[in-house]
């Protein structure tokens, strides 16, 4: 399976690092931005090691939470399409 990231799912990981470079810290979003990506990595050998996304209940978008952060995903039959990285807080929501 590969790993596919969605123009908002990188817009997200822009985000972070801004805002970590905007608190004079840039060492801590890049380490942040440098670890998700690799739990990410993780995800094609055991694509549903995730938890389905609670506001949504639908099994084929799951997240991984890698504190403070949530990695929410689609899976697909060929691919996993990263949609965003949020804020653990934050609730989801779909147009």
């Amino acid at each position: 399976m590969k790993i596919e990231f969605a123009e908002s799912a990188i817009c997200d990981l822009e985000d972070i690092r801004s805002y970590y470079t905007e608190q004079q810290v840039p060492q801590v979003g890049e380490s942040f931005i440098l670890e998700m990506i690799s739990h990410i990595e993780t995800l094609p050998s055991n694509p549903e090691i995730g938890r389905q996304v609670p506001e949504f209940s639908v099994s084929l978008i799951r997240e991984l939470i890698h504190s403070p952060f949530r990695i929410v995903y689609v899976l697909n039959e060929t691919s996993i399409q990263i949609i965003r990285i949020w804020r653990s807080e934050r609730l989801m929501r779909l147009p």
